[in-house]
């Protein structure tokens, strides 16, 4: 689009006459200092002047250029030449209003400055001749310290040069010590994570706090292959992938946060979070039965006696729309009306999570995920499971020698009797733990909450686990690192 002069009567086009050069209208500098926000406020009220155009406002001022013609050297000059003519435009403005007086003034007065500078330089290489003294070099100096080589490093600058250069400087310092002491407090590094205190590391981890938050960084990053090629520490590489089981992060808005490429942040997640899953699956423990009845609490105790191992439920988490047909069927809920992953859960009557299976299709039954996903297999004669009214499996559960509390059905019956009420109600008063724990897992990691990708579905190639099933397992372990939802 071709810009045109905003001189009155100047018709000149930047598209049609190539000689002229275009000038924005200068703008008033507010972060340089008291004396530059006065020069430039000075300089931008001449230009208008000059120009000398009842319609233009700040708004047209922003986009208005005045061309080289109006400079008597084809160029506006410098902010701090106050003496230049070229300070604002003077030339050929169609009006009468900038008499020539003023600019032969200012060219005289540009012209005696001139000179008085050239003389300084006469004398000062006339010094450098007329002596054979060598002076020698400046001394490095600290930053703390002031300069001292004023005297013995010549320069053609003036005085007035000089100091507007180290004011320069000074400026450009504070800011850059500001931009540093701003870009240290927004980095996610072990010293931010220890100085913000624990409610930072529940925010961004899950975790109660940093202690633990050490603890389970040096169990895992000595599996991890780390060299001093990598863009980020092994420290806030572990915090990517927290950050993204925490907050369901994206890895396209992960790598903006911490500086690195979409293909880095992709091989950091699947390298530690297959780490993190082979760590840290001690904590997801089957307790022994001596263990488990030592610690069993007084609200199981009352309804159950100390005969209860497990309370098992499942819980789906949302995935996006298979492109095969056959995966689109298998993976279809008719429960959530969306495409699923199914997971069963168990916890111990303490409230930790003793069983997590892998991802199975959301069409597949509750009963029928039980029966295979190896978990009857780890009960034992005598043990009591604790199921609702979906999980038929008394059968399945009495061929392991152990017996099934599911709440009573009320098919085929007006009302349900006295002692199936009662029975009902100790059931479903232990067994919602169970669900307060599937909340807690899905709340302190809001991975399980959002749609997955494809790709965390399907296994790689070689890999026994597919994405999910890692990713589901870790956020169980890293859960069971906090306090029980079960009152003990």
């Amino acid at each position: 689009m071709p810009v045109l002069c905003a001189v009155y009567g100047c018709g000149n086009n930047s598209q049609r006459d190539k000689e002229y050069s275009f000038f924005r209208i200068p703008k008033i500098i507010e972060n340089q200092g008291e004396k530059t926000r006065v020069l430039s406020e000075e300089r931008r009220t001449q230009w208008l002047a000059n120009i000398n155009r009842a319609d233009l406002n700040e708004q047209k001022c922003s986009y208005s250029r005045v061309c080289s013609k109006h400079f008597v050297s084809r160029k506006p000059a410098d902010l701090y030449a106050c003496t230049d003519p070229d300070w604002v435009p003077t030339q050929h403005l169609g009006h009468n209003k900038v008499r020539a007086l003023d600019i032969s003034i200012g060219l005289a007065r540009n012209d005696r400055l001139s000179a008085r500078n050239s003389i300084k330089r006469r004398k000062i290489e006339e010094e450098d001749h007329s002596t054979n003294v060598i002076d020698p070099p400046c001394p490095p100096v600290s930053p703390d310290e002031p300069t001292k080589c004023d005297v013995g490093c010549q320069t053609d600058m003036t005085g007035e040069e000089i100091d507007r250069m180290k004011f320069t400087v000074n400026y450009l310092s504070e800011q850059q010590d500001q931009l540093k002491t701003q870009l240290l407090a927004h980095q996610l590094h072990e010293g931010s994570f220890s100085n913000g205190g624990d409610d930072k590391v529940r925010f961004f981890t899950g975790l109660p706090n940093f202690l633990i938050l050490m603890n389970v960084f040096q169990l895992v990053v000595s599996h991890v292959k780390c060299t001093s090629r990598n863009v980020i520490s092994p420290f806030q590489q572990f915090i990517l992938v927290l950050m993204r089981l925490r907050l369901a992060l994206s890895l396209q808005d992960l790598s903006y946060r911490f500086g690195i490429s979409l293909s880095t942040t992709c091989r950091i997640f699947d390298k530690w979070i297959s780490v993190m899953n082979n760590r840290l699956s001690f904590l997801i423990l089957w307790p022994q039965r001596d263990v488990l009845r030592k610690t069993m609490p007084t609200v199981f105790k009352q309804n159950f006696g100390n005969k209860v191992s497990v309370i098992i439920d499942c819980f789906e988490v949302f995935i996006e729309r298979p492109s095969s047909l056959i995966a689109r069927a298998m993976t279809w809920s008719t429960y959530k009306h969306h495409n699923t992953v199914k997971f069963l859960i168990g916890i111990s009557p303490q409230g930790c999570i003793s069983f997590i299976s892998k991802a199975w299709g959301g069409r597949v039954s509750d009963k029928y995920l039980t029966e295979n996903c190896g978990i009857l297999r780890k009960l034992e004669p005598g043990d009591i499971v604790l199921a609702d009214r979906g999980f038929t499996i008394a059968d399945s559960v009495a061929f392991q020698g152990a017996k099934l509390h599911i709440p009573a059905f009320t098919k085929g019956k007006k009302q349900l009797s006295a002692s199936e009420v009662e029975t009902t109600r100790k059931i479903a008063n232990v067994r919602i733990h169970v669900e307060r724990v599937i909340g807690l897992v899905r709340r302190k990691y809001s991975v399980l909450q959002s749609t997955l990708p494809i790709p965390l579905v399907k296994s790689k190639p070689g890999d026994a686990l597919a994405p999910i099933d890692k990713i589901t397992r870790v956020c169980c372990a890293l859960t069971n690192l906090s306090d029980s939802v079960v009152p003990s």
